[in-house]
């Protein structure tokens, strides 16, 4: 798997060099953009392997620049392009990675198996062979020629055994902590993007919530407010009528209730699209659990949430699982759907898994942009994995810390 790997890695790299060095002659210039995409996905690969046997996130780069192709002609895309991912920072970074990963990782990961195999030859097969193979023999830095020597590169032997076996591990973490090295994105680099990506969702934020404002507004005018006004205009028909017509009075006192009553009720109802009370009163745990038993999927919620945390995030969480709930039933047919919830005394982790068709695509439009927006205001972020067939699987992850004791179940 190793050697497999090692082999992409090489042949990845050479695809780079070989466009590079054709560069000069122009024919590199149509050849290193596609290079390079064959590279970024072999080094993506390994930033996949690294998060998995580490546990710790390798941030991607940026994607590799597209260049539109305005009104000049072939040639002059094609340059366009190669120089814009040349001059890409996560370019560099792939390059160099892959350039150094064939040496120094072949030998991080190699010298432990090759104390291994030696240590197994010098301990399992020479002490019953070293009379065959003559006086020549040596083993490591050791002439085998009588039994004391034998017997002293079997002590050799077993030293080897145990220090490929030790050293084993260690290469490992040494070979993941250099990948690291070369393929995480640098501290300042990630810094400069989070605080764009924070500027770009505090600006959608704004809108976002002038749009609110303006529906609440809306709403208000065209629902309770109307029937309220309606309402104060049936009150003095009644009182006008009181006297002179009391059962007309009483019929329209009876209206009046109904209408106070619907008042109400879409008053409710406003307040359930701003925070529900739910919400508001038993927190995430058991609001998530009320949506389960409002959708008409099967629907399974696990909460282990150990305290309140900050209204303003319940509220983007539960809104952003609602959606991704409605999302399940309208575009992915699924049928059962899973819902988990957890913090780490650092972030919220949520998970919305399902048992639909699968490829979901934040950019098709189905509602995961929405859910972006809404998390990309608290730094948070949502990672789609849906392959064609299913299942889906969206995991939301919201920094924050927890605020109150805990007051749901779970």
């Amino acid at each position: 798997m190793l050697s497999l790997e090692g082999l992409a890695v090489f042949g990845a790299a050479s695809l780079v060099v070989g466009a590079l060095l054709l560069v000069p002659l122009g024919a590199g210039l149509w050849l290193l953009p596609p290079a390079a995409a064959v590279l970024r996905r072999t080094s993506d690969r390994c930033r996949t392997r690294l998060t998995r046997w580490t546990g710790a996130p390798v941030g991607p780069p940026e994607p590799l620049p597209r260049v539109s192709s305005g009104r000049t002609g072939s040639v002059g895309r094609a340059c366009r392009r190669s120089a814009a991912v040349l001059g890409d920072d996560g370019f560099g970074r792939d390059l160099r990675w892959a350039l150094l990963e064939p040496v120094t990782g072949a030998l991080l990961v190699t010298l432990p198996l090759v104390l291994v195999v030696h240590g197994v030859f010098g301990a399992l097969v020479q002490p019953f062979l070293w009379r065959r193979l003559g006086d020549d023999y040596w083993f490591a830095f050791v002439p085998v020629r009588s039994t004391r020597t034998m017997l002293v590169a079997l002590a050799l032997a077993l030293v080897f055994l145990a220090a490929g076996v030790r050293f084993a591990p260690v290469a490992l973490r040494l070979h993941a902590r250099q990948a690291r090295r070369l393929l995480a994105v640098p501290p300042t680099v990630e810094l400069s993007r989070r605080v764009a990506r924070l500027t770009e969702t505090r600006a959608e934020a704004m809108d976002v919530h002038a749009a609110e404002l303006h529906r609440i507004e809306r709403d208000l005018h065209d629902g309770a407010q109307a029937r309220l006004v309606a309402l104060g205009m049936t009150l003095d028909r009644a009182t006008l009528l009181l006297s002179s017509e009391p059962d007309a009075a009483r019929a329209l006192l009876l209206d009046v209730r109904e209408a106070s009553e619907r008042a109400l009720q879409d008053l409710r109802e406003l307040v359930r699209g701003i925070r529900p009370p739910i919400l508001a009163d038993r927190g995430l745990g058991d609001a998530l659990r009320s949506l389960a038993l409002d959708s008409l999927l099967d629907v399974r919620v696990d909460v282990r949430l150990p305290a309140r945390l900050p209204a303003p995030v319940e509220s983007a969480a539960y809104f952003a699982v609602a959606e991704l709930l409605a999302n399940a039933g309208k575009h992915a047919g699924a049928d059962e759907i899973r819902v988990t919830a957890a913090h780490d005394g650092a972030r919220l982790r949520v998970t919305v898994a399902d048992d639909g068709k699968g490829g979901a695509d934040p950019a098709g439009g189905t509602g995961l942009l929405g859910v972006q927006r809404r998390l990309g205001t608290f730094d948070g972020t949502v990672a789609v994995h849906s392959p064609p067939g299913g299942p889906t699987i969206v995991t939301l992850e919201i920094p924050c810390a927890s605020s109150s004791p805990k007051t749901s179940s779970s």
